[in-house]
């Protein structure tokens, strides 16, 4: 089984965060109860095996299109992945879905790192923008700064191009070449840029403090390296005494629900019952915040939006339904269920099914429901070409 990756929204909100290349194919969606579930039980659950006549149809059906079909030889493997595609649709769930081989082979990576040029982009644009280049990257190294837009790629113009498919050519073998065409504000002519392809593993952890001697730390995923990365930061940031401290996991699509725990118990006391998930046979797995937490007691407010999910709204919801902090934001994405990603045979992907449902230690459903913020607090556009973050300053006054 395989964590998995979140689709983002960010309804009556824009989100601030940019897209980090390879992380996430973010169109998936991540949350992962690997480590409480074994796959021999979500197999042996299975009663539906088709007999030779409920598989009658379909092998009519696939007799037919090789009798009949105008552009003959038909390709055999796209129509066994359609019809498995189409099963899974047929469940009427978002989160259940086939997942063909390119895609799993790049989801089952985007957790563990991902071969590229090492940058956080924006990909809302008409090309892509640099947001942020990860400190000793190819990115980094070859002078790429922030509000950098890649015009073009191996000398190939990307006017037009969508940013999301731009962006996949940045991806490549660890020791491969890519050219990047570069416009940069205040630079009148474009900027060429020879940059190799490394190893990637993105920072999942930020901090800063902020003014009023208020401690930040933003978390981008819950990977299986965010848990010690927090550790970390965390104790470096607590070292330098703040008053109080700002979560912030706006645009965060969640993760490992191991990390979820390890990330609660940092600003939750120990044996705090977390989230409770449920499966469909009425069994119950309960996870618990472990001990020794760095940020337990200390003023806390958390940071929330359209792309808060999965994982990172265990944590939120737990946090909020012990009055540990205040959420203050938008309303979270509503990721509350859980997947497991079980490979085909062949070769053929993987298919992902819906096998649990998450809830907060109050009882509270997150699955197409989402959390409330205790404030919400809209960003807008115009804050954004300001340069403002209203919901950072409405948590600084908190913390006030």
């Amino acid at each position: 089984m395989q964590p998995e990756i979140v689709p983002t929204k960010a309804p009556g909100g824009i989100r601030l965060r940019g897209i980090i290349i390879g992380i996430a194919v973010i169109w998936l969606a991540l949350c992962l109860s690997a480590t409480s579930l074994g796959i021999g039980f979500l197999v042996g659950r299975s009663n539906g095996t088709l007999s030779g006549g409920a598989m009658a149809p379909f092998q009519q059906a696939w007799d037919l299109i090789h009798a009949n079909y105008v552009d003959q030889p038909v390709n055999d493997t796209k129509l066994i992945q359609g019809a498995i595609d189409g099963m899974m649709q047929s469940l009427g769930d978002e989160h259940s879905t086939y997942m063909s081989p390119d895609t799993y082979t790049a989801a089952t990576a985007s957790l563990e790192g991902y071969e590229g040029i090492g940058a956080e982009v924006d990909l809302t644009g008409q090309y892509i923008k640099i947001v942020d280049p990860f400190p000793g990257s190819p990115a980094d190294k070859a002078g790429l700064k922030a509000g950098d837009e890649i015009v073009a790629v191996d000398g190939v113009d990307m006017t037009g191009v969508d940013p999301s498919v731009a962006r996949d050519k940045l991806l490549g073998p660890a020791g491969t070449h890519v050219k990047l065409t570069i416009k940069r504000a205040g630079e009148s002519q474009p900027l060429q840029f020879d940059l190799i392809r490394a190893k990637i593993d993105p920072p999942v952890v930020k901090t800063s403090m902020l003014a009023g001697n208020i401690g930040y730390v933003s978390l981008a995923i819950f990977s299986d390296t965010a848990s010690a990365q927090l550790q970390t930061s965390l104790q470096d940031l607590m070292n330098k005494h703040p008053k109080g401290l700002i979560l912030d996991l706006r645009g965060n699509p969640g993760g490992l629900v191991t990390s979820a725990v390890d990330v609660a118990s940092q600003f939750l006391p120990a044996d705090k019952l977390l989230v409770v998930e449920r499966y469909g046979d009425g069994h119950e797995i309960r996870s618990y915040t472990h001990g020794g937490g760095l940020a337990t007691t200390i003023p806390l407010v958390v940071l929330v939006d359209g792309g808060t999910a999965s994982a990172a709204e265990i944590v939120a919801g737990a946090i909020q339904d012990y009055d540990r902090a205040p959420l203050v934001g938008m309303p979270t994405y509503g990721k509350g269920s859980v997947q497991v990603w079980l490979p085909l045979v062949n070769n053929m992907g993987a298919v992902r099914i819906t096998v649990a449902r998450w809830y907060t230690p109050n009882g509270r459903q997150i699955a197409n429901l989402g959390l409330t913020p205790t404030f919400e607090k809209p960003i807008l556009q115009a804050d954004i070409d300001a340069g403002k973050d209203p919901q950072r300053d409405r948590a600084l006054e908190l913390l006030q």
